[in-house]
Parts: structure tokens; C-alpha cells; sequence
């Protein structure tokens, strides 16, 4: 059974609000939260191999002066990563989450992931790693991976957290997004909140069936939502509707398996992690 939220704590400027919306999630499931710190050796700074280019005589002396700062670099790390995950466990607790748990593991992000992905029900991470800069950089390296690889709920961080009153579900007729909505009519993670439907097309008799479905769906619940059909490109329509209507938090299907769908799918929800100005939850 699926019962934890998996949150990744990493240096970026994300970790604060990766924390927050992971403790917020925690509660509102109800569920365990777990803090994870990878440590991926591809990811950490090294010198060159300059074996091949060290004289006869200094060789030995020197790559044992590099074998011994290397491994002075990985306590570094690991000592960085239990801090980190110190201060997120405390913060989690201030913020009345019980018994949080932390996590350091060393290999690859993705496949860390993957190997905790039967025990997660729901994976926080930040739009950004730590080498990102700017809030609004560039796709952060892992977080398309992630969610490709992934057939999980994935909260992506963005900005500072704050507790969404208003949702809004990106919706298309699709299988993943009809999951998505009989997830939000279970889902005790959106008691309380404000929810949007969004149709991105023309407003033809198959979309308003379409759109009409997920409504009564809803309403089946005891949710009631709004709905709209809005024309447009969908990576620019829905960054659109979210800001005319004060959204806190984007929910949108994820990559599909075929071929097409990954191309056609794929692409709109990489162009929505990099646009969106809100927090985006996406959904296998």
C-alpha cells in the first residue's frame, strides 16, 4: 500500500517550500512524511583525471592527494545532507507533523526514486536543484526524468509556499485526466478548496460532454466546480486562466506511453513546468 509522502530536500533555494507543501500534504492525507537527500557522485564537483598526464616521478603523490580531497568532498556532502535533512525534519515537526522520517542515499536521483516508488503516495520536489540560480532558470536537470520515470502523484514546487484556496485540473477527456478526477472527488488532499475545471479547445458539443462528465462527476462527491472551456494554445492558455483567476495550484496529466502521446503530451507538460508560475501537480 502507498502511504507516504516522499519529499526531496536538497541546497537549492526550493528546499524551504519543498518542506512546507510536503508537510501540508502529510496532514492533509493524513499519511507519513518521508525526507529523502541523494547524494548523485555524477552531480558533485571533481577534478580531472590526470593520470595520464602526471610525471613518473610525482604520479603516486599526487593521486593520493586526490584519491584522499575526494573523499574529504564526499563527508563534506554526506555532513551537508544530514544537516539538511535535520532542519527539515525539525521544521516539519514545528509545523505538527509527527515522527517525520529522513532518508540519505547515495547513486542516482532517478533511480532512488524509482527503487522507493511502491511505498510513495505522493513525490514533493523543487522545479530547480541546487545548481539553478534563478527561480524561473531552466528546467531543473532531473525533474522531466522524474516525472517520466515515475507512475506516482508529483507535487513540483514553485516559489514560496502558500496554503491554496483555489485548484484548477487541466482537463482534456483523457484517460489520465479522468483519473485525475476521480482523484480530486477522493482525495481528502483538496477538502475545503476552490476547484477549476479547464478545457483548452473550441467549444464544441464532444467538449462540453467531455467537461459536463468530470462537473458531474464532482458533484456526485459533493464538489462543486467551475467549469471552462477557453480556446488557445494550451501552455499559454492555462498560465492565462490561472492568473485571471487567482489559482494556488495546477493539476495536469503527465506523459503518455505511446509514441504520439509522448511527443504531443510529453512536450505540453514540459512547457507547463517551465511556464507555470504556481505550484503544478502532475498526475500518472
Amino acid at each position: 500500500m502507498t502511504t507516504n509522502v516522499l519529499a526531496c530536500i536538497d541546497g537549492s533555494s526550493h528546499a524551504t517550500a519543498v518542506c512546507d507543501w510536503a508537510c501540508w500534504a502529510s496532514q492533509c492525507l493524513a499519511a507519513p512524511l518521508s525526507f529523502i537527500h541523494v547524494l548523485d557522485k555524477a552531480q558533485q564537483p571533481g577534478l580531472a583525471d590526470l593520470s595520464g598526464s602526471i610525471g613518473l616521478g610525482s604520479q603516486e603523490h599526487l593521486l593520493e592527494e586526490l584519491a584522499e580531497l575526494d573523499e574529504k568532498r564526499g563527508k563534506l556532502a554526506r555532513e551537508q545532507g544530514r544537516i539538511m535533512l535535520a532542519a527539515a525534519r525539525e521544521r516539519a515537526i514545528d509545523d505538527g507533523v509527527a515522527e517525520p522520517a529522513t532518508l540519505q542515499r547515495h547513486g542516482g536521483l532517478v533511480d532512488t526514486l524509482v527503487e522507493l516508488e511502491p511505498d510513495t503516495r505522493l513525490l514533493v520536489l523543487g522545479r530547480h536543484g541546487e545548481e539553478s540560480a534563478s527561480a524561473y532558470a531552466h528546467l531543473g536537470s532531473h525533474v522531466e526524468q522524474v516525472i517520466r520515470a515515475l507512475h506516482r502523484p508529483i507535487l513540483v514546487t514553485q516559489g514560496e509556499f502558500k496554503a491554496p484556496q483555489r485548484i484548477m485540473l487541466a482537463f482534456d477527456g483523457s484517460a489520465t485526466t479522468r483519473k485525475g478526477v476521480e482523484m480530486l472527488a477522493k482525495s481528502p488532499l483538496f477538502n475545503g478548496l476552490e476547484l477549476h475545471l479547464v478545457l483548452v479547445g473550441a467549444d464544441t458539443d464532444d467538449n462540453r460532454e467531455q467537461i459536463n462528465w468530470a462537473q458531474n462527476t464532482l458533484a456526485q462527491a459533493g464538489i462543486q466546480a467551475h467549469a471552462a472551456i477557453v480556446p488557445g494554445e494550451v501552455d499559454k492558455a492555462l498560465p492565462q486562466y490561472q492568473q485571471d483567476n487567482g489559482i494556488d495550484l495546477m493539476v495536469m496529466g503527465a506523459y503518455g506511453h505511446s509514441r504520439i502521446r509522448q511527443l504531443l503530451v510529453g512536450s505540453t507538460t514540459t512547457a507547463m513546468i517551465r511556464s507555470a508560475r504556481v505550484p503544478l501537480l502532475v498526475l500518472r
